[in-house]
């Protein structure tokens, strides 16, 4: 799952984009109202964090914005606002949810389990593949029914491909998925080529067709056969 957090104090940032991706989340970062905007243009996120004090804007304002443009990210705003106008306010533009600072970090892993649960279009939390199948919940993958040992980054690879079967991904849009903002700072994205190996391999050992074809120089897609 993928998580942006917009938040302009440094530390509470880092605390909580920390706490998130021990519990497996990716998580990028914004401390801007431009630099959010700048990333939901450019990324899909499962889960906006926002707060509603930034240095260059209102959180309720881009929360207005997101739903005009039809932005279907679940959001849960935080903030040190405790009245009841603000929490009103939040949830009448289109906010799931709303946390008052300070909290507790397990608390806001429980709200975005919660309503990630209440907005999944897929029935029992499963995502389908021909004959793969992975649940949301578990975060298991299966083939034929029959377990997949694969690492969390292979199951989050996965989840990538099957929501964007058919379509041609980039070793860049690939990378930026899986690590988020940790790739800003590296030189190259070869590394993408061994997890997709890895999917690969996992996938055809246990008896599967390998539906991931490379389009060279570019990245990768998942096809169903013909």
């Amino acid at each position: 799952m993928k998580i942006l957090l917009v938040e302009d104090h440094p530390e509470l940032a880092k605390s909580i984009a920390g706490y998130l991706a021990q519990e497996h989340y990716i998580c990028e970062v914004a401390g801007t109202f431009d630099g959010a905007r700048e990333k939901l243009a450019l990324f899909t996120y499962d889960c906006v964090v926002l707060d509603i004090m930034l240095p260059d804007g209102n959180g309720l304002n881009l929360l207005k914005l997101l739903r005009k443009e039809g932005v279907e990210s679940s959001v849960i705003i935080i903030s040190a606002h405790n009245a009841l106008d603000f929490k009103l306010a939040g949830l009448s533009e289109g906010a799931d949810d709303y946390l008052t600072k300070p909290f507790p970090l397990p608390e806001l892993h429980a709200r975005i389990k919660a309503i990630m649960r209440r907005r999944s279009p897929h029935k029992n939390n499963l995502v389908t593949f021909q004959d793969i199948s992975a649940d949301l919940e578990s975060m298991e993958c299966r083939l034929n029914g029959k377990l997949l040992n694969l690492t969390r980054k292979e199951t989050n690879l996965l989840l990538y491909f099957i929501n964007n079967k058919g379509r041609m991904l980039t070793r860049q849009a690939i990378a930026a998925h899986l690590w988020g903002d940790y790739t800003d700072n590296l030189d190259s994205v070869d590394f993408v080529y061994q997890h997709v190996k890895n999917l690969r391999k996992k996938i055809t050992d246990a008896g599967g067709k390998d539906y991931i074809s490379t389009v060279y120089g570019f990245g990768y897609k998942l096809n169903a056969p013909d």
